[in-house]
């Protein structure tokens, strides 16, 4: 429950945050009246994110193993794959959010189009939704436990969705760039597990050689799959489940938050560590150079707001 609800709460914030700069706007312009259209545009982007995680649930029950571990390690590349893009796509362009986001509604009010709100809406949560769905499903399917998994996303959720009030009324002072640089380390981490755990669903699948293969070296006294250096590349790098047991709780807390499992690849190893490396290579310089920012939160109220407002966040 504890990764998943992390991620609820910085996915969830993340939108929240979105949000409240488009309500914020159209509050200080005196344009309420199309606050139900906003609203619109985003209860279609939560139901998408609804839809999406319903079909890849219920439609792996008619796939053969072998299509579901190929699927699911693909479908979990294409969820690293978002989640690194929009990591640093909030470290890129969090100075220019908030104008950016007020200049396209600002055209939309222009052109008087109803649909326009609707996407602005839409598009505005869609990316956080899917985003969050696929990074979701993919670590469900890795820990085997939907119920605790869906929980803790859930309140990760609606934790979200009261402190994004709460800072939106000004209840509520925080610190956003250190929330956001620790979380978006964390997700690093979650998104190397679930990398690693896509190449071993590849694996295990036969589209990626490995202990599941005719490629897998053999222990000459066992015969069976041999493990560490000697089973370099295709074997098993490591297994410790004789003392830290795949089912237990300890192997569970790893998995979850540093993508530890007791058995584990050689390609699932060099996965994980060259992402780590490469990718917190590039967060930490990225944090470095945007350097120290306060926090802020538009108000939903007539006040004048900075045009620094969320830029200084220091989302990322």
């Amino acid at each position: 429950m504890l990764a998943t609800f992390l991620i609820g709460l910085r996915e969830g914030l993340e939108a929240a945050l979105v949000v409240g700069i488009l309500v914020a706007y159209l509050s200080r312009i005196g344009r309420r009246d199309v606050l139900p259209r906003l609203w619109v545009g985003v209860g279609l982007a939560a139901a998408l994110a609804i839809a999406i995680g319903a079909v890849l649930t219920f439609g792996a029950y008619t796939l053969t193993f072998q299509a579901q571990e190929l699927i699911g390690g693909t479908l979990s590349l294409v969820a690293v794959a978002m989640v690194t893009w929009m990591i640093f796509w909030m470290q890129r362009t969090a100075r220019t959010l908030k104008a950016t986001l007020e200049h396209d509604l600002a055209r939309a009010l222009a052109r008087g189009g109803l649909w326009a709100v609707v996407v602005i809406g839409f598009v505005s949560v869609a990316r956080e939704g899917i985003e969050t769905t696929l990074l979701l499903w993919s670590m469900v399917q890795s820990f085997g436990d939907a119920p605790s998994a869906l929980l803790g996303a859930l309140l990760g959720i609606m934790a979200a969705i009261v402190l994004g009030w709460l800072l939106a009324r000004g209840m509520l002072r925080l610190n956003l760039r250190v929330f956001f640089a620790w979380t978006g380390a964390f997700l690093i981490i979650v998104a190397a597990g679930v990398l690693a755990y896509a190449f071993h669903d590849l694996q295990e699948a036969a589209a990626l050689p490995g202990p599941f293969t005719a490629a897998a070296p053999l222990d000459p006294v066992t015969g069976a799959v041999a493990v560490g250096w000697a089973a370099f590349p295709f074997g098993w790098a490591f297994d410790v489940s004789a003392s830290v047991p795949p089912g237990g709780p300890l192997a569970a807390v790893l998995q979850a938050t540093v993508g530890f499992m007791p058995q584990m690849s050689w390609l699932q190893v060099v996965a994980w560590s060259v992402y780590v490396v490469v990718v917190g290579a590039f967060f930490v310089r990225g944090q470095l150079a945007g350097g120290p920012r306060a926090s802020a939160i538009p108000q939903e109220s007539s006040a004048p707001a900075s045009a620094d407002a969320i830029p200084q966040q220091g989302a990322s």
